[in-house]
């Protein structure tokens, strides 16, 4: 029996989540850890675990820990580490995470990652070293990232890499102009 009420041209949504709200759509990158975490709403406000070493996403230290804020449409691409590894937080606004992976021997050579997160979705990404990445605030108000490195910044040799965000290396166009147009 046909279903009357479809209309030509429809098509049925597939999967996009796992029961663990785990992304279907896209690969994870080797290296790369991603773990939702959940805000505990208290008496007196909100609650929320950033880091803990027993959610054991890596083994490494925690050497320094900073905080960047991005005001809206605020973008800083493309940057990667020899060495260090990256553990991002977005803890308030709106953020887009994205990730490239240049590591040549990796099985997700040229793969990219896209996370979507801040104040609804509080998220920790882990980013080895080798990884690219670019972080966007994609919301209307300032976001703030935190990040806990595993090697703390050496002022004298900063183990910093950047590249342009419009760089032909990444196969990857933020959006960037379209977001500030929208946001006035």
């Amino acid at each position: 029996m046909k279903n009357e009420w479809m209309l030509p041209g429809n098509r049925k949504d597939g999967q996009s989540i796992t029961r663990d709200w785990d992304l279907t759509t896209q690969q994870k990158i080797t290296g790369v850890q991603v773990r939702e975490v959940r805000n505990v709403i208290k008496s007196n406000g909100i609650l929320t675990e950033l880091y803990r070493k027993d959610w054991q996403l890596d083994n490494l230290p925690v050497e320094q820990v900073f905080q960047v804020i991005l005001n809206p449409a605020g973008l800083s691409a493309w940057h990667a580490h020899e060495f260090t590894t990256d553990r991002l937080f977005a803890s308030t606004g709106t953020l887009m995470i994205v990730l490239y992976d240049a590591r040549q021997n990796s099985p997700n050579y040229r793969q990219i990652n896209e996370i979507r997160c801040g104040l609804a979705r509080p998220t920790l990404v882990t980013v080895p070293p080798g990884v690219w990445h670019g972080i966007c605030n994609i919301g209307h108000e300032p976001a703030v990232l935190i990040n806990m490195v595993d090697q703390a910044y050496e002022y004298e040799n900063p183990d910093h890499w950047r590249i342009p965000a419009d760089s032909p290396e990444v196969p990857y166009v933020f959006n960037h102009q379209s977001w500030k147009d929208a946001l006035g």
